[in-house]
Formats: structure tokens, C-alpha cells, sequence
């Protein structure tokens, strides 16, 4: 399955005989929370899922958005209906950068057909497509969660990856320079990373640019397509935008999936003991 859809082929499968699983993920990092977007209007059959409360674990040394332990997502996950035998298609706001950390979870999880809706819930509604304030009551679901079905990082293997092979940062430029940091102890990034900023993989509008865009992106960063490739951000969250992009673009594939450094610049930082590099890397 494509980590993308189309606004077209989600109405064709939400019109079928086994519609996938929907679920809203907006957040954004300074909010306002998520689920006021939700109650003022959402896709038809959507479920809101939080992605600081259900999608991640308690903040702390592991980072910002640690994984979620997996009883705990497999229950969120059958609250709103997830099921084995169907796909699951999740939105955010618009750019990907919040549904693409419940698309990498849900595979991480152990479900394989799991897509992020192109463009989001502004090109639905741009589209004039239907929306509703009713929010629906799923039959509980039957998926079990398989934790470990995505390859993850720890900080010493995201040290080794940025040596070894292709290690992403997905941060803002001024934040991977060190220019700024406002979130993290300190400013800088893991010494080996390049910069990939999870802006650079969509249009103004909020739609993913095609295939061959993100390759020829991905190419000029210097990524090794034959070799082992990560991604960090400064929580967890859009470097899974990251990941996405790399499999859309064909860089990598379900077989063979980036890693997720999943505690990211948030746990790196906290420790004193490791470095932190300022200004470009060459690729």
C-alpha cells in the first residue's frame, strides 16, 4: 500500500464495502489542541486520536513523545476501530508532519496498509468534500499490536548511523544550525546528520510533491539509497514525516525501512555527555 492517498481514492473507499478505519490526528506543537479542530468539523467517520496523550508515552529522559508503551496503543488503536483485515487512512491539519508519527506507529505497530490522506483535511475541505460535527462510535477493533515492526533507534545507534550511513534531521534549518533552539536544553544537531527538513516534502498548498520529486530531494541531499538510513526531529513527531517520504519517493521500501531515532533531538540534548554539532554538514 502507498504511504499516500488521494482526497479521490478515500472517497472511493470510504464508499466500498469495507471501509478503512479513519482517524484524526491534527496537532500541532503550540497548539491549540487537536480535538477543538475535531468537534468543529471533521471527515465522516473520522476518530480523534491525541497524539500527545495516545500516541506517545509520558514525556521525559527518553525524550518529548516517547513511543507508547503497546498495550496502551493497542487499546487506543480498538477504541477506534482498528482492524486487522482493514486498512487504516489517517489526516492531520494539512502537510503530513502529524498524521505521517500515527501512519509510522501503526506500522511499527504491525499493520502494513496504513496511508496518510495528501493534503490533509484543508484539501477535503478545499475540495468541498463533506464533513460532520456527529462523532461516531466505532465497533471496538480487533488489531494487535506487534511492537518492534519498524526498525528503531537509541541515541548510541543513531551516533553509529550518522557515521556509517545516512542519518536525517528534520528540523527547521535555523534549528539544525543551532541557530535557535526553543524547545530543547541545547541548540545544534548529532554530528553526522544532514538536514532534511520535513517542510521541504510538500508544496505550499500541503500536498506530498510526487515520487520523483522527493528522489531527486533525497539524491541531492547526499542520501545513499543502497545503504542504512535514519531520521530524527526534535521529538519523534516529523521526522516520521521523513520516513514517509523516503518510501513514497522509492528510497526505501516496507521491506527495508529508515529507522526512527525515537527519542530525537529532545533525548540527545538532555545529556550533557554527547555532542553538539552547529552550522551545515556536507553531504
Amino acid at each position: 500500500m502507498d504511504p499516500l492517498i488521494s482526497t479521490d481514492d478515500l472517497t472511493t473507499a470510504l464508499r466500498g464495502q469495507a471501509p478503512p478505519t479513519l482517524l484524526d490526528v491534527r496537532w500541532s506543537l503550540l497548539g491549540p489542541p487537536g480535538r477543538e479542530a475535531y468537534e468543529a468539523g471533521h471527515l465522516p467517520g473520522a476518530v480523534f486520536v491525541d497524539l500527545d496523550a495516545e500516541l506517545a508515552a509520558e514525556p521525559g529522559p527518553a525524550g518529548r513523545h516517547p513511543l507508547p508503551d503497546p498495550a496502551d496503543l493497542e487499546a487506543v488503536l480498538r477504541r477506534a476501530g482498528a482492524r486487522a483485515d482493514r486498512p487504516v487512512v489517517v489526516y492531520d491539519a494539512d502537510n503530513g508532519s502529524a498524521a505521517a508519527r500515527a501512519w509510522w506507529l501503526l506500522r511499527w505497530a504491525g499493520h502494513q496498509e496504513v496511508a496518510v490522506l495528501d493534503g490533509g483535511y484543508a484539501a477535503w475541505v478545499a475540495e468541498e468534500r463533506p464533513t460532520t460535527t456527529e462523532q461516531p462510535q466505532p465497533v471496538e477493533g480487533d488489531f494487535r499490536v506487534r511492537a518492534g515492526s519498524m526498525p528503531v533507534l537509541d541515541a548510541d545507534g543513531a551516533a553509529r548511523l550518522a557515521r556509517e550511513g545516512t542519518l536525517l534531521d528534520a528540523r527547521a534549518p535555523e534549528r539544525y544550525r543551532g541557530d535557535v533552539e526553543p524547545m530543547d536544553p541545547r541548540a545544534g544537531h548529532i554530528p553526522g546528520a544532514l538536514n532534511a527538513p520535513f517542510a521541504a516534502h510538500v508544496t505550499d498548498s500541503g500536498r506530498w510533491r510526487s515520487a520523483q520529486e522527493l528522489a531527486e530531494h533525497f539524491a541531492a541531499l547526499g542520501v545513499d539509497a543502497g545503504g542504512p538510513i535514519g531520521a530524527y526531529c526534535g521529538s519523534g513527531v516529523t521526522a516520521c514525516s521523513v520516513l514517509l517520504a523516503l518510501e513514497h519517493a522509492g528510497v526505501t521500501d516496507p521491506e527495508h525501512p529508515a529507522a526512527l531515532y525515537a527519542g530525537s533531538w529532545s533525548n540527545w540534548s538532555a545529556d550533557p555527555d554527547r555532542p553538539a554539532a552547529t552550522g551545515e554538514e556536507v553531504g
